[in-house]
């Protein structure tokens, strides 16, 4: 086994002179289980070498050629020679460009350190999808430099495999926080893009109004003028890295203000594991550098100047910031090595395993399903309600055939039949007639014509027919009396209905026909993350807009008034790292991506279209609180009915959704135990087989106990 890991031209990978990219080389390769397979290539003029296998290549000077290329050339000389299993080029996109076409067979990762829209080889969206389709896993630094990647790219690469982010890292360290001593401390470029003039100009008014501190100045940048000075600040220059360390541990408050978009940001990341109360800017990944910390909204001398006056009056405050920071540091060479190691092993030993339960039931049914199951989407709905209830129907022992109106339309419309309805509804009857199934079941199948399903019924007498919907139904809400007239256009030929709004407050609906009540149902094999077991989620909350299914990417000119909400709540809830999709011009997300996103947070908002009104939710609700987040949900939604307030937070209005989020962002206990709490009970009440099971007990008219579904146990 040969792995080799190429670094940029021209970096130091040398303690004598460390960037952020040979640090986390040196680092996860330290700790690796395949550290003797792995050889680091670089190009540097400095004889102090970090202690690992590493190739030095030397180059000529040639004035027809680039550096950066002549380096590669050599490099795949190398290769040529003796091949690698496995190429991992570090923060150089255009490497794999310039390597891909003459090497064969090698598997290529390319692991992103800064800014993939500021990188030659991944600017325009064709570099990236070229990426995204020949190299074999991309990592990133940070979700921020995740989304940056995507910007601008549709269809399934947002769902690719491919993409992960794996953090910058650093040893912990045993930290006295009563040894701290009074000092701020900044670290960094002494530039304008790294807010040094912010720093500077708040830190001597610091120091005027405040006798018994000091600031402490790491950092140069001989291209910049930016000059401060103080009997009590210490412009240290360039440090040696462990001289770093050392002085964080000692810091009483560190300051990370950039102007630019950190793709991560390694100095607070370093300073909140030595225990710092961290003051940083909300620019791209460095919110997500730290568990608990000062997050800017505004940049200003101003601002800079508050915060830190803040905490040397807070004494408590900052205490409490520095305890937290040490708590909960979760970004560790071990867990970051550990991970580098994951992926090498899933690429060489191509092992994956994934665990079935199927649970079987005596009776066996043939049902016929139809609903749009997204097919034409590649798999971007995989977790749809449809596929969940197919579950529940699948694990009780059934025989499930699947019928795809909206692909089945698409397909098939012509000239002649420019919708694809005549061909959709011919093409049911005929499968009716060649399956013979039991149970005909729609969902949301709009195109279904109801003098089709009148045929069926008049010819397949013993046939069941139902129907569920979990669209909105409310008064003066988004799309009612269109949701309305589609439950009501197959009603008369339904032996069932079931829907995810409470029925007794819906008073359309006819009262000679069955009318049910069931949840959104989670299932086992979509609902497979514990975040309450995971230390290492990295932001507060999640919120998702999908803007429409079909075209699955933000669409101009639409409004939705969750996303005025959303930013009334961010306005109102200081320090807590959001993460959003679909508003604010952030792309929506889907299948993996979204879930990869979710297993990233630790509280999710169930924030549903309209007023709420009794049990309506969107299926969010179950991707939250399956999952193990904490979820906040409206109290009118009247889901106390179902949990109590140590399994699923209600709120009232916006400030108090900022209260609570505020308060549990800060004890991690009771968030895990709530989240805990909320999703057993959710997975084994509201689970798809039970749901499933409802169903059918119900379109058959089976006898069952009234207190085998929870739901029906309410009193109303």
């Amino acid at each position: 086994m040969k792995i080799s890991i190429l670094l940029p031209y021209k970096e130091n990978f040398s303690p004598t002179y460390a960037g952020a990219v040979s640090l986390f080389v040196k680092d996860t390769v330290k700790l690796s289980v395949y550290k003797k397979y792995i050889t680091v290539f670089g190009n540097t003029n400095l004889k102090n070498i970090f202690k690992l296998s590493y190739k030095n290549i030397e180059l000529n000077k040639n004035l027809i050629q680039s550096g950066s290329k002549l380096y590669v050339s050599e490099f795949l000389k190398f290769e040529n020679k003796l091949p690698s299993d496995l190429i991992e080029i570090h923060n150089r996109p255009n490497y794999f460009h310039l390597i891909f076409n003459e090497i064969n067979n090698q598997k290529i990762v390319l692991y992103f350190h800064n800014d993939p829209l500021t990188m030659t080889g991944s600017k325009s969206v064709a570099d990236r999808k070229k990426l995204l389709s020949n190299t074999t896993k991309i990592i990133f630094n940070s979700h921020w430099s995740r989304k940056r990647f995507l910007q601008g790219i549709e269809g399934v690469h947002l769902n690719s495999e491919k993409i992960t982010v794996i953090y910058q890292s650093i040893s912990p360290a045993k930290v006295k926080l009563n040894k701290k001593k009074k000092w701020i401390t900044f670290v960094g470029k002494l530039n304008h893009a790294k807010g040094y003039d912010l720093f500077g100009k708040a830190v001597l008014k610091i120091l005027k109004k405040y006798k018994n501190w000091k600031a402490v100045v790491i950092g140069d940048e001989p291209r910049s003028k930016l000059i401060f000075k103080h009997k009590r600040l210490n412009v240290m220059g360039f440090t040696n890295h462990n001289k770093v360390l050392e002085i964080f541990k000692k810091t009483s408050i560190a300051v990370a203000c950039s102007r630019w978009n950190e793709p991560l940001g390694r100095s607070s990341l370093e300073a909140s594991s030595r225990g710092c109360a961290t003051i940083i800017s909300n620019r791209g990944g460095l919110p997500e550098t730290i568990t608990h910390g000062i997050i800017l909204k505004k940049l200003s001398v101003f601002s800079v100047y508050n915060a830190i006056k803040d905490l040397i009056d807070n004494e408590k405050k900052r205490n409490e910031l520095q305890g937290l920071s040490i708590k909960n540091f979760y970004h560790t060479n071990k867990l970051s090595s550990k991970k580098m190691d994951d992926y090498r092993k899933n690429i060489l030993q191509a092992k994956l395993i994934r665990k079935k339960s199927i649970n079987n039931s005596a009776k066996s049914l043939r049902i016929l399903h139809v609903t749009n199951f997204n097919e034409r989407h590649d798999g971007r709905l995989f977790f749809n309600t449809g596929r969940r209830i197919n579950n529940g129907f699948i694990r009780l022992g059934h025989s499930v055939l699947e019928f795809s109106d909206r692909d089945i339309i698409r397909h098939y419309k012509s000239f002649r039949d420019h919708s694809g309805s005549k061909a959709l509804n011919r093409k049911l009857i005929n499968t009716v007639y060649n399956y013979k199934p039991d149970l005909l079941i729609f969902g949301h199948a709009d195109l279904v014509k109801p003098e089709t399903i009148a045929y069926l019924k008049d010819n397949y007498k013993d046939l069941k027919v139902a129907q569920w919907f979990l669209d909105p139904l409310i008064k003066n809400g988004p799309d009612y009396e269109k949701n309305k007239s589609r439950i009501l256009d197959k009603i008369k030929f339904t032996d069932t209905n079931f829907l995810t709004t409470s029925p007794d407050v819906l008073d359309f609906l006819p009262k000679n026909k069955p009318c049910l009540f069931i949840p959104n149902p989670s299932d086992p094999s979509f609902e497979v993350l514990n975040n309450y077991e995971n230390n290492q989620c990295s932001m507060d909350v999640f919120f998702a807009l999908s803007h429409g299914v079909h075209r699955g990417i933000l669409k101009r000119g639409k409004h939705d008034e969750r996303a005025d909400f959303v930013n009334k709540l961010i306005e109102k809830t200081p320090n807590v790292k959001f993460d959003l999709y679909g508003i604010n011009n952030i792309q929506p997300i889907w299948a993996d991506s979204y879930f990869k996103s979710i297993a990233n947070a630790k509280m999710g908002i169930n924030l549903s279209r309209g007023n709420p009104i009794k049990y309506y939710s969107s299926d969010r609700i179950t991707q939250f609180v399956g999952n193990g987040l904490l979820t906040f949900i409206h109290d009118k939604t009247h889901y106390n009915n179902f949990f109590s307030d140590d399994e699923i937070i209600f709120y009232n209005n916006v400030s108090n959704l900022s209260e609570k989020i505020q308060k549990f962002s800060k004890d991690d206990y009771l968030r895990k135990k709530i989240a805990k709490k909320g999703k057993e009970k959710y997975m084994k009440f509201f689970n798809s087989t039970i749901v499933a099971d409802y169903i059918i007990k119900n379109t058959f008219e089976c006898s069952y106990k009234k207190n085998n579904y929870l739901w029906e146990n309410i009193k109303n």
